[in-house]
């Protein structure tokens, strides 16, 4: 299963890049259309937003595949092997419950946007909303995966933490200076 969820984060980090690149052409063109042309892409703006709310959300999806969020272990750090899967299994499932959170809000402003077209695409609002379920969804699913095999007894103990203290720190597993 780890390795149908990597698949789907290499797609999804395929998409990222192909919205960021759209984002650029976009907001380049606008710009150079309005400054040498005086004129412009009416749904430049409004695309870019949009693209840049799901690029925001997807990209924290790979990332929590990826454990590259950053963050610090002052305290966790002290402790135990024990103590840390502990503390682990309490963050799963406090972000478990996050993910319900963001789910459940999403879903409820997708069903009240769906009938409201955007001023300028005149496509539904709820497609913004959606990307909140879309990252609730894939978040979800990895942290439930990790989180059985936490209480498997499977994770090795550089993956007893869900977060890189610097960038240049390597991913759990892989080997420094590899990407």
């Amino acid at each position: 299963m780890t390795s149908i969820i990597s698949r789907i984060c290499w797609l999804v980090d395929q998409a990222i890049a192909a919205m960021l690149a759209l984002m650029v052409v976009l907001v380049f063109g606008n710009v150079v259309l309005r400054y040498a042309f005086n004129s412009g892409i009416s749904l430049s703006e409004e695309l870019s937003r949009w693209l840049f709310v799901w690029l925001t959300f997807l990209g924290a999806a790979v990332a929590l595949h990826e454990r590259a969020h950053l963050g610090t272990d002052m305290l966790v750090g002290r402790l135990g092997p024990a103590g840390r899967k502990f503390c682990l299994g309490l963050s799963y499932a406090a972000m478990l419950a996050v993910c319900w959170l963001v789910f459940s809000g999403s879903l409820e402003q997708t069903r009240i946007n769906w009938g409201t077209a955007s001023a300028v695409m005149e496509v539904p609002v709820a497609f913004f909303y959606a990307s909140g379920m879309v990252f609730a969804v894939l978040g979800g699913v990895i942290l439930a995966l990790d989180l059985l095999r936490l209480l498997r007894g499977e994770l090795r103990e550089d993956e007893l933490q869900m977060f890189r203290e610097s960038e240049e720190q390597p991913h759990p597993g892989q080997e420094p200076g590899a990407r």
